[in-house]
């Protein structure tokens, strides 16, 4: 059922399954379409495409794997009118993300206080399952973080003006609305922010080891040889509990509007009813509250960089999110449409020219921003024009899972995986011994494998390589 079209692309034909409303595309290659069909992904986007309103093809991209609902690595665009949000395609990290920040120095000058480098930095920024934050945020002030975002992070001191500039919706999505945002979740995340959380949320120490245009790596501030800090982390609990209330909510609601999905965990409402317009107001709030919580972890990461190296000015090359849904404006057949774009581990990929881009990144395009596994690359690659006439402007968000986290632990231990990556050079300091062995290299697929899919199909462009000196996982 499954037909090649090219070496990147594969069609899932409305006759896959019953219902299907639109077709669905997977952008893989032949070693990655194989790990895709071992588990429900194909399955999911076929499901997904039987979900009412939606517009051009149900995607997912070369990292997918299978989710909630949606794969983790899906995309789909609803039509504003007619079309549903399903909380289940946005995820219950809501804006998990990634944020590049770019230091001066190289990578002989940090080596020799490299570990120094990375004890400073875990004791300041908290990680691990339910940690705490060094801020502990009032009831009243937190619905300001959940209004204006990492906004409200550099108003209070936390980062510098020319910080928002480079973050995706200047880090703060408008339509949010605070109460909107349930007691359960306030309580789970006033004490969080500015926590990196556990599973795959790092924060790693990086150098530049190749640039691939010459051109556009200079203008994002990168050279070879240089230093970076890419970090991983999300909404933390206030975001899950958001997504567990909605989906309770849309669950409920579903036969008012007389809607029925083929998997319960694609629970969806109309975009313009009551519940859609009130999930999509609180996912901005748990969206924004991402975005101060990546303000933060910059902020402290400045400070350990100061503290060990002398000197602190890291500068924001990007920040996006993964798991969103935004309204944006898209080319739907013949003529320009406004749809909600769900990417669930997907990220924005928009060209150069784009009006939702600052004025010094407009004339080259957005950074994406695909980090590796731990142990392995990462990569910086900017948007293009054949994303936005394919997948609404999106790309890959990682190298994307290939084994449970049960059967990672399974096949190493602690100490293995940490001489390992001692002997490639790589520090690594977890909050737990089980919390590193999930994470570990080969749980991940090959993301220079899943980067040369989007390169080759020309939804993203390869701009710099990125390999681990010291990695900070909760």
């Amino acid at each position: 059922m499954l037909k090649k079209v090219d070496n990147y692309r594969y069609l899932i034909p409305t006759s896959y399954k019953q219902g299907m409303r639109l077709e669905g595309l997977i952008y893989a290659n032949d070693e990655l379409i194989r790990q895709i069909e071992k588990d429900q992904t194909m399955d999911q986007v076929a499901n997904v495409a039987t979900l009412p309103g939606l517009v051009g093809r149900s995607l997912a991209m070369p990292d997918a794997h299978q989710g909630y609902g949606f794969c983790i690595g899906g995309v789909a665009a609803a039509d504003l009118n007619e079309g549903v949000v399903s909380a289940g395609g946005v995820g219950f990290d809501i804006n998990c993300g990634v944020r590049l920040l770019a230091s001066s120095f190289s990578e002989s000058e940090v080596r020799p206080r490299l570990e120094q480098l990375l004890n400073q930095l875990f004791r300041d920024i908290p990680c691990g399952t339910g940690r705490r934050g060094l801020l502990n945020v009032a009831k009243s002030e937190l619905d300001q973080v959940l209004r204006l975002g990492a906004q409200w992070a550099v108003e209070q001191g936390y980062g510098k003006e020319g910080d928002i500039a480079h973050i995706e919706e200047y880090g703060k999505i408008p339509q949010a609305e605070a109460s909107l945002v349930s007691h359960r979740a306030k309580e789970r995340g006033h004490d969080q922010l500015g926590t990196l959380g556990s599973g795959n949320h790092f924060l790693e120490v990086q150098v530049v080891e190749q640039i691939f245009d010459p051109e556009l790596g200079p203008k994002f501030g990168l050279h070879q040889g240089q230093v970076v800090v890419l970090m991983h982390s999300g909404s933390r609990g206030l975001g899950h509990q958001v997504c567990t209330d909605y989906l309770d909510l849309m669950q409920g609601a579903m036969k008012r509007y007389g809607i029925v999905v083929i998997d319960r965990q694609l629970a969806c409402v109309p975009i313009q009813s009551r519940e859609g317009q009130d999930y999509l107001a609180a996912m901005a709030a748990a969206a924004n509250f991402a975005f101060a919580n990546r303000q933060m972890i910059t902020h402290w990461t400045r400070n350990a960089f100061e503290r060990v190296l002398g000197n602190g000015d890291l500068k924001v090359v990007y920040d996006v999110c993964h798991n969103i849904a935004k309204r944006e404006e898209h080319q739907v057949g013949d003529r320009k449409k406004e749809v909600l774009v769900h990417r669930k581990g997907a990220t924005r990929a928009f060209p150069k020219g784009h009006p939702a881009l600052p004025i010094e990144l407009r004339e080259v395009g957005q950074p994406v921003l695909i980090p590796g596994s731990m142990g392995t690359c990462s990569y910086v690659l900017v948007g293009t024009e054949q994303a936005m006439r394919e997948t609404f402007g999106s790309s890959c968000h990682g190298a994307g899972r290939a084994k449970s986290r049960t059967q990672a632990k399974r096949e190493t231990t602690a100490d293995q995986l940490l001489q390992e990556l001692k002997d490639k050079g790589i520090l690594v300091k977890g909050q737990t011994r089980s919390g590193l062995t999930e994470e570990k290299p080969d749980a991940y697929k090959d993301v220079s494998q899943v980067v040369e899919v989007v390169h080759n199909a020309g939804i993203a462009r390869k701009v710099a390589k990125l390999i681990p000196i010291a990695v900070m996982k909760g």
